[in-house]
């Protein structure tokens, strides 16, 4: 075997492991079922007139990743629902590694059965990670943007990531961006400058008819450099969450499991005309 080759393996458990370290350790919860949400029987109302779809990230799953700000929505009176979407064959538990524009798909079908369900026109969305980037598809693609009012991204990977510069290592190693696609393709397609973000991106970030809100933190250690997150749009409101509380140290794993400033931006979002000023305090909120 060629050297080079003998590095392939390494260097994708290495990218592998880089994203993993991040993502929720509460993997012994994933067989527990969601609690309040998944009710196909609620029905929105005057007050929260459309249900909330969350879309897990990377590695997660639709309960795990959701074991906080679910119940967050619905002791605020929301329907809430989450889907599970990119899994592998022979791969448990572990989500949204297969292709994103397939995972796209998914999305569309589980917004149909939700607005279906529910009797409402149009979902909100709330995405974490890479559920932050691919309804971006589907709002632009597969005619999400009738069907969405509100989408709202928490450390979304909008514009790719270089996971603090290892995948700039990528190009030295031949046939290492093959071997990625074909094991993970959700990971090679979330590396800044691949062709699904390419595609995604060209002529504009956001499309007519949906509010977009972006959240991010600035020490985010797997979506980097953390600004690329934010979206470029006439109906766009890019928040960093330092800016809200200074003294929030959340990461990219903990913004969206835990974070209950990020949880209150992101409420205010979904409700703006009942917004009230994100800070500190919204920890107790």
């Amino acid at each position: 075997m060629l050297p080079w080759k003998r590095l392939l393996r390494p260097l994708t458990a290495l990218l592998l492991t880089a994203v993993v370290a991040v993502v929720p350790a509460a993997t012994a919860h994933a067989a527990a079922p969601s609690s309040g949400w998944n009710d196909y029987s609620c029905k929105p109302s005057a007050g929260h007139p459309r249900p909330v779809v969350l879309v897990h990230g990377t590695f997660a799953n639709s309960t795990d990743n959701w074991l906080a700000f679910a119940p967050y929505l619905v002791d605020r009176g929301y329907c809430v629902f989450s889907l599970d979407y990119g899994q592998l064959p022979g791969v448990p538990l572990f989500n949204a590694l297969g292709p994103i524009d397939k995972s796209a798909e998914q999305l569309q079908v589980f917004v149909d059965k939700v607005l279906a369900a529910t009797g409402a026109p149009k979902a909100d969305l709330v995405g974490h990670s890479q559920g932050g980037l691919m309804p971006r598809y589907y709002l632009k693609f597969l005619g999400g943007a009738a069907k969405v009012n509100a989408f709202v991204g928490i450390a979304p990977d909008n514009h790719g990531t270089t996971l603090d510069g290892l995948t700039n290592l990528l190009p030295y190693f031949p046939g290492a961006e093959d071997l990625l696609s074909a094991a993970t393709p959700a990971l090679a397609d979330q590396i800044v400058g691949s062709a699904f973000l390419t595609k995604l991106n060209a002529g504009g970030d956001t499309v007519p008819g949906v509010h977009y809100t972006v959240i991010a933190t600035k020490y985010d250690e797997v979506v980097t450099p953390y600004r690329s997150q934010f979206l470029t749009g006439s109906d766009v409101h890019n928040v960093l969450l330092q800016d809200l509380c200074p003294v929030d140290l959340s990461e990219h794993a903990a913004i969206g499991l835990l974070d209950r400033i990020a949880f209150h931006e992101a409420a205010n979002a979904l409700d703006p005309a009942h917004a009230t000023p994100t800070n500190c305090a919204s920890v107790f909120s």
